[in-house]
């Protein structure tokens, strides 16, 4: 018995709502260890729709512990209306089923006008951001001027942190032609919300140490996907976070051995939203296919993702630096009735062959994909609840896919719907 982590292995969107919904019905506590209310997952749960951006997916289930790590940023003011939101279809969230971590950042009103702010002076070279004030409150937190949660119980220290943090931010926003922020008015927003917030403040660290002694089963939820990452993505059109399952440990304050198997969630195609390069991204009517049949919309932002291929150089990059032990595979009914499937094999940059994925952003932005073709399928996969239920054609493409990643699956995931699933091994006992 062991614990889980999971991560997305492509640029998030990879389907992990229902994967963490179908492993967080198995594990005691459930920990989001980085990103914020960017991220987004939907779980259905009966006849009932959740979308979750902030709160840990297993909220959703009476007795399982949930977890905010300090690896999170937290706007309290988008948390507490998540929680109304699920409180709302029925669902408990106390201060007993729900710890934040302490030494968490909080996201401020002020870094989402920043946001909004550096985006717009950005023109044309925007990153394409949610405007949440996610990279502002991390680059807070690295500057050492970020406000935590922890600071809230201390009027006195919290009006000299505001106080200093807009020091720096207010001749910013002025130089960005954007309104200035008011000290009293944040350090007043901040002291209306604390009775609310404070409560679920708690020393993550060692309730987790805790739960892990006592032989609990504990899955780490990650949020957005591999290629997001800050180090390994495809910088600047990145997250601000670490995305890999290394800082499941960091991000949650437990060893790094605690983490245990790591699961990458991957889809069968690749889509990506916002800005940024994308080597197999189709502009014809196989992509506006893709796109359509698998409701390509962002959970957080509603926008159309953009479709391509299935990149495997991409995907056993991510399996390497993210310390993938398994893949979770979703959405391979989506390519149902094509007559063939493409899949990138390897990248040409300017005439020179590459096996991985450049760093380079201008290398990034200019390698082309080398495909490898094979037979489509005309049967349904949807809803297999076995390798018997898939056509041979589907099941080769599968185990293609795991020889040029490098890794097995171990989930495949065959519709929306939670118990549409071929579990090859589980997570939890490997």
């Amino acid at each position: 018995m062991g614990n889980v982590a999971v991560i997305g292995s492509q640029w998030g969107d990879e389907g992990k709502g229902k994967i963490v919904d179908w492993l967080s019905s198995r594990a005691d506590v459930v920990v989001r260890f980085q990103g914020g209310h960017n991220a987004g997952h939907t779980l259905v749960i009966g006849d009932v729709e959740y979308k979750l951006h902030l709160l840990p997916s297993g909220i959703v289930r009476e007795g399982k512990l949930s977890v905010i790590g300090n690896g999170v940023v937290v706007d309290p003011w988008a948390l507490l209306k998540e929680i109304g939101t699920v409180t709302e279809k029925g669902v408990k969230v106390t201060p007993e089923s729900l710890k934040v971590a302490e030494n968490v950042n909080l996201i401020l009103p002020v870094h989402q006008k920043l946001d909004a702010a550096l985006e717009a002076a950005r023109g044309n070279s925007k990153i394409g951001t949610t405007g949440r004030g996610i990279g502002p409150a991390y680059e807070d937190k690295v500057a050492r001027r970020g406000i935590r949660l922890c600071d809230l119980a201390h009027p006195d220290l919290l009006k000299e942190k505001v106080t200093n943090l807009l020091l720096h931010h207010n001749a910013l926003l002025k130089g960005l032609g954007a309104e200035e922020v008011s000290v009293d008015d944040l350090y007043n927003e901040l002291i209306a919300i604390t009775p609310k917030i404070l409560p679920f403040a708690a020393p993550v660290w060692k309730i987790l140490d805790e739960a892990h002694h006592d032989g609990k089963k504990i899955l780490f939820e990650g949020a957005q996907g591999l290629m997001l990452d800050v180090d390994h993505g495809t910088y600047p059109f990145v997250t601000s976070s670490n995305t890999v399952s290394g800082n499941a440990a960091a991000g949650s304050g437990v060893g790094p051995k605690t983490v245990g198997y790591v699961l990458g969630i991957t889809k069968a195609y690749t889509t990506r939203v916002g800005t940024g390069p994308f080597p197999t991204e189709l502009f014809d009517d196989i992509g506006e296919t893709l796109g359509r049949r698998g409701h390509e919309f962002g959970t957080t932002t509603g926008r159309k993702r953009r479709c391509g291929w299935f990149d495997a150089v991409m995907v056993r990059q991510a399996v390497k630096v993210g310390g993938i032990d398994g893949l979770a595979l979703t959405k391979l009914d989506v390519l149902d009735g094509l007559d063939e499937i493409k899949v990138c094999v390897g990248y040409d940059w300017n005439g020179q062959k590459l096996n991985y994925y450049p760093a380079s952003q201008v290398a990034q932005a200019e390698v082309t994909p080398i495909y490898e073709t094979m037979q489509g399928w005309s049967e349904s996969t949807r809803g297999a609840r076995s390798w018997a239920d898939l056509p041979p054609a589907a099941i080769k493409y599968v185990k293609r896919l795991e020889e040029l990643v490098g890794s097995p699956v171990t989930l495949l995931s065959t519709s929306p719907e939670r118990d549409d699933t071929i579990l090859v091994q589980d997570p939890f006992f490997s």
